[in-house]
């Protein structure tokens, strides 16, 4: 009988989570996106404090609104089936640019060893992004090449 339903439940997760997957990525990288584009990102003062160490010569308002975008577009990417590929392509370089405040604002986001304050931990949740990603692109078909190798 246990086994019955354990059965029953892993199904459905194997059925749910490419859709979940795709669907949860879409929502956080749009809605954040969104959120700086709009200038009401929590994450903006992170994001102007790292420009500054980083790309001093872009003006905050300019790089906000090109990130803001480029995260709704990460988002759309993950969402419509056959973008999986430029969604993880666009991925990598996001994932190593908020990595970054970790080791170069280390004030704003740790108060001690292994104690992340609150931006920091924002930070940290993104390795549950990178798992998504993983799974999302886990389940792609290989691409055909010239000569019909897969």
């Amino acid at each position: 009988m246990l086994d019955s339903i354990d059965l029953i439940f892993i199904r459905a997760f194997k059925k749910m989570a490419p859709a979940l997957s795709r669907v949860a990525i879409f929502i956080v990288f749009f809605w954040f996106g969104i959120l700086k584009v709009l200038s009401l990102s929590p994450a903006n003062p992170l994001v102007a404090e790292l420009l500054k160490v980083t790309l001093p010569l872009i003006t905050f308002q300019q790089f906000i609104i090109f990130f803001g975008i480029f995260e709704m577009i990460i988002g759309i990417a993950f969402l419509v089936p056959g973008l999986e590929r430029l969604a993880i392509a666009l991925l990598i370089p996001h994932m190593i640019t908020t990595i970054l405040p970790l080791v170069f604002l280390s004030q704003m986001t740790w108060t001690g060893f292994l104690v992340p304050t609150l931006e920091g931990q924002y930070i940290i949740k993104n390795l549950v992004i990178i798992a998504l990603a993983f799974v999302i692109g886990s389940q792609l078909k290989p691409w055909k090449t010239a000569g019909g190798l897969n």
